[in-house]
């Protein structure tokens, strides 16, 4: 673990300046300095006092922060099939984010759930095929390379009236897949 990293990102998150700190603390301006760039290393009695100085403590300063998955690949997916579609979805765990985009496969003759009114908005993009989107008393086609945006604030759902497989990304805020 790089300390004198992580003491130089909790100074500037707390915008604090290199002789704030020092004042704080009580310690050289120079100190400080050697130890962000990891010239030296601090007792475990001057690393807390610092933590603390800076508003948070030994613990929370060595936990281990998870680091944040940006890309996916296929074998990050969840699979779903049934009967007229395949949902795939392509941000693991993307309930718990903001929005959440799935992969969907829409089977000849197939529709997809039924999607109730809520809160939000979505994004859809044809990728293959043509799709009726069934959006309250309206019914929009969307083919190959087209979009489509909506609120949430209607019942809706895509229908493929054709015979060929149509896959559309789906994207949701909030979640509601």
């Amino acid at each position: 673990m790089e300390i004198g990293k992580k003491l130089r990102q909790l100074r500037v998150k707390n915008g604090l300046t290199l002789e704030e700190l020092a004042s704080r603390s009580e310690l050289t301006k120079g100190f400080l300095s050697q130890l962000e760039n990891d010239l030296t290393s601090p007792s475990i009695s001057t690393l807390a006092d610092l933590v603390e100085a800076l508003g948070s403590d030994l613990s929370t300063f060595f936990k281990n922060e998870q680091e944040e998955q940006i890309v996916f690949k296929k074998d990050d997916y969840f699979v779903d099939e049934q009967e007229d579609f395949t949902v795939h979805w392509i941000v693991p765990n993307a309930q718990k984010n903001e929005m959440e985009p799935i992969l969907l496969e829409l089977n000849p003759g197939g529709e997809s759930n039924i999607i109730e009114p809520h809160e939000g908005e979505e994004f859809g993009y044809v990728v293959q095929g043509k799709i009726s989107l069934q959006y309250g008393d309206e019914v929009l086609t969307v083919s190959k390379g087209q979009t489509f945006y909506i609120n949430g604030s209607k019942a809706h759902s895509l229908v493929n009236k054709t015979q060929q497989t149509a896959r559309i990304i789906w994207v949701c805020t909030p979640p509601v897949f």
